[in-house]
């Protein structure tokens, strides 16, 4: 069973970029901690590299902004299930929403002002707070 991908050895990470399975690398070893026999002799335990810097699916500015973001080299180890074909699926989806999220962009905060409506009522607000205070206060004559 190959990774979830869109084509045939092709993962989609954004609706314009495309990575060839071909330049990622996958390296399988033992999951740590206790698990037993299973654990100790099977290699379920995914590592997926992926060189950020010499790859040739990405156009130049996308290259800057995830080397920017997430370095030279984007590296995803999974080892949460006891199978190593659903882990390696996990790596390539971690793959995918880490690549995701460093080649988006933030829309520019277009900053907003009150409404005239919105400054009246604070001010009103304000009058009738002061005058509850005022209320409370004790009357002094003198």
């Amino acid at each position: 069973m190959s990774p979830p991908a869109d084509d045939e050895g092709v993962v989609r990470v954004t609706p314009s970029l495309r990575i060839p399975l071909s330049e990622l690398q996958f390296r399988f070893g033992p999951s740590g901690g206790p698990g037993g026999q299973h654990a100790n002799k099977v290699n379920t335990r995914v590592e997926l590299r992926f060189d950020v810097a010499g790859s040739p699916a990405l156009g130049p500015n996308q290259r800057a902004r995830l080397i920017e973001r997430i370095g030279p080299e984007l590296r995803v180890v999974v080892d949460d299930e006891r199978s190593q074909i659903r882990n390696r699926q996990l790596a390539v989806e971690r793959f995918r929403e880490r690549m995701a999220a460093g080649l988006h962009i933030e829309k520019p905060r277009r900053p907003t002002r009150p409404s005239r409506g919105a400054k009246e009522r604070r001010l009103t607000a304000k009058r009738q707070q002061s005058e509850r205070k005022r209320s409370r206060r004790p009357d002094i004559e003198d």
